[in-house]
């Protein structure tokens, strides 16, 4: 009989620990959906919305005789250039943690970063800091604060020339507002609305009460926590020997993005005219686009670049019926830089693997700054 009791005991057990493990898994592919899942259907919805009702023969004939394709050689020159200048830059906040990878590793970084997020939006980034961690014997939460200095830098920038460019371009935005008056009723509608201010003050006054209250509460602990390591990541740039070459570094990456656009506009037959506050007007919009969190910006960077041309009359901005030339050059872009990627990807992950095969037999010396990884 005791035997008996224990058998049924070890199988409750058992079926307790299954039960576990079965949740954790159904957990674990939810969270696995909603990261990568989720990003991909809205792309693929965006892409599908845009392209049901384009005409593409009209689309097609365009590409074969209304671009200038040599242009896309220095698209892509100054594309790698900005990768490199990213990759200075990051070096100078890892030499300031006292992490000092070789700039080999550091580009491949940024390659392999851009190819990983065209699968797994975001999740590039983390594995950049997991790489070099890795490579260096480096705490993995220094790197990975320098990283987030590195992307919070780049969200200012783009606040910043997205309110410059917005207020040097009144008047397009204002004859677009002008030619569509349903859509201009809407946004002034929303921007006196008295709830939605009283919402976003709300909202403020929450999270900041967030940030300074005392509490045991894990998930609020957590918030705390990602929000100061999010501004000691940002102030420790101030405080980095080099500051100045960041800055500057800031500005050719940024300038390199800019040029891209420039260089992609001449080498089309109906942009080629455009004015530079015209492209800027067109990047800064296409740069908010990338926001959207979809892999490699598929479907947002289409639209936004899209409406962009419309403001300086390369089609009209109708939903569900775009421009042909428009879409065409959207198209056409966001491709040429997606295959560059997956180029340069291709490039980082064999140079890895040889520098990592070269570490291992004792060819190449990394300069560590720890015995052993740390958390």
């Amino acid at each position: 009989m005791c035997k008996v009791s224990h058998f049924f005991a070890f199988g409750s057990k058992r079926d307790y620990f299954l039960f576990n493990i079965n949740r954790k898994n159904v957990k674990k592919a939810i969270s696995y959906l909603i990261k990568y899942g989720i990003p991909l259907l809205i792309g693929v919805g965006l892409m599908y919305f845009l392209y049901k009702n384009v005409d593409v023969n009209s689309m097609m004939e365009t590409l074969k005789t209304d671009v200038d394709y040599w242009w896309f050689g220095a698209v892509a020159i100054v594309s790698i250039m900005s990768h490199v200048f990213r990759a200075l830059r990051w070096r100078l906040q890892l030499n300031a943690i006292n992490v000092k990878p070789s700039f080999s590793a550091v580009l491949n970084s940024i390659f392999g970063t851009y190819v990983v997020n065209l699968a797994f939006p975001r999740l590039g980034e983390v594995w950049r800091c997991g790489y070099i961690a890795n490579r260096q014997k480096a705490s993995v939460t220094q790197v990975m604060g320098s990283m987030v200095a590195d992307r919070l830098t780049d969200t200012i920038t783009v606040l910043l020339l997205t309110l410059a460019t917005f207020m040097m371009a009144q008047g397009a935005f204002g004859q677009f507002m002008d030619t569509y008056p349903d859509t201009k009723e809407k946004f002034l509608s929303i921007a006196s609305d008295i709830r939605v201010w009283l919402g976003t003050a709300v909202a403020i006054a929450v999270f900041g009460w967030l940030m300074v209250m005392k509490t045991e509460n894990k998930v609020i602990k957590k918030i705390q926590l990602m929000a100061r390591n999010l501004w000691e990541g940002f102030a420790a740039i101030t405080r980095m020997e080099g500051k100045w070459w960041f800055l500057l570094l800031t500005i050719l990456i940024w300038g390199c993005y800019f040029l891209q656009m420039y260089l992609a506009c001449k080498a089309f037959s109906f942009t080629s005219g455009l004015s530079v506050l015209a492209v800027l007007v067109v990047f800064v919009l296409s740069s908010i686009g990338m926001g959207v969190p979809t892999n490699g910006g598929l479907g947002a960077w289409h639209v936004a670049t899209i409406f962009g041309l419309s403001l300086y009359g390369v089609g009209k901005f109708t939903p569900g019926n775009f421009d042909p030339q428009a879409t065409a050059f959207a198209m056409l872009v966001w491709g040429f830089q997606t295959l560059l990627l997956i180029v340069l990807g291709i490039y980082a992950f064999t140079s890895m693997a040889i520098d990592r095969n070269r570490i291992e037999s004792g060819k190449t010396v990394v300069d560590t700054t720890n015995d052993e990884i740390k958390l």
